[in-house]
């Protein structure tokens, strides 16, 4: 079982890293396509690229596929508006700010999990505590900064936050990898629509073939691989304690928005990383209270 929770603790670190950087492919995507048509192009690859999978992993014998049906339309709809909101943010706001201000999940994760009756521990409580320092230290150390876009992502980090309770309360009940096809599918299919409706001019063949890397790297990487990953991880890991490891992305966005993209980096950025990693570590150190129920 220890074993068990390392591997996810690892996993759920490796998937913090590569969505840190995904926010500097999300910025450069939006150079030329709209946050609609940026989404669509990069969850429908990252569905693609899990393709050749299905022939190497069988369903389960158990498998069902209506329960993977719904579960696909559930997952892919919350991820839908998360990474709707968080693109649309990114036009008015830097890759750093959007990485810190996405990283309040950790907070609203717990938050969202009382009110479906789930306990959380002590540790988690106090590491996000520290973290959500962080990321004031960050982002809202000077209020009157705050633009339209850093709303947008504080609307998308509730979406990931349910995201990461939804994924909690699936991973366990349906094929994985199934299920992240589906839902990237599912995800793919509503930002197209909506872009053909709101980004007609903007999502052409032109300026996707032009955009082929930042849309690689954020699809067949940052979605293909690294959702893929959170869900096999969190099937060992209480999703409160799984936010607080992933929320190390937004330290990894704002050092490659500050070495990528020559985004500011100041001294109240290095402190916040700094608040970050101590909370991120916090909540790993042996439980002073009881675990979480769910998870017993």
């Amino acid at each position: 079982m220890q074993t068990q929770k390392i591997q996810a603790d690892l996993l759920l670190l490796l998937v913090a890293i590569i969505w840190g950087l995904a926010f500097v492919a999300q910025r450069l995507g939006l150079e030329l396509l709209g946050p609609f048509s940026f989404n669509a192009l990069r969850f429908l690859l990252g569905a693609l690229s899990l393709l050749p999978l299905l022939f190497f992993f069988k369903a389960p014998s158990d498998h069902s596929n209506r329960q993977l049906l719904i579960s696909a339309l559930a997952a892919g709809g919350v991820l839908f508006l998360g990474a709707s909101f968080q693109q649309a943010g990114l036009a008015y706001t830097t890759a750093g700010n959007a990485g810190f201000i996405t990283g309040l999940y950790i907070i609203f994760v717990p938050l969202l999990g009382l009110w479906i009756g789930q306990s959380t521990t002590i540790n988690t409580w106090l590491g996000g505590g520290i973290a959500v320092i962080g990321l004031y230290l960050l982002s809202f150390h000077q209020l009157t900064a705050i633009n339209r876009g850093d709303i947008l992502e504080i609307c998308g980090a509730v979406c990931w936050a349910t995201h990461v309770l939804l994924i909690a309360k699936l991973a366990p009940k349906v094929d994985n990898l199934r299920l992240a096809i589906l839902q990237f599918l599912v995800c793919a299919a509503l930002s197209g629509f909506t872009a053909l409706i709101l980004e007609s001019e903007q999502f052409t063949l032109n300026n996707a073939i032009n955009s082929w890397l930042p849309i690689a790297y954020a699809g067949f990487i940052s979605v293909g691989i690294a959702y893929t990953l959170q869900i096999v991880a969190q099937k060992n890991a209480p999703p409160a304690h799984a936010a607080v490891i992933m929320s190390l992305e937004a330290v990894v966005a704002a050092v490659g928005g500050w070495f990528l993209l020559d985004e500011s980096f100041s001294l109240l950025g290095i402190l916040g990383c700094s608040f970050m990693l101590i909370g991120m570590l916090f909540s790993q150190l042996p439980l002073i209270y009881k675990r979480d129920k769910s998870y017993a």
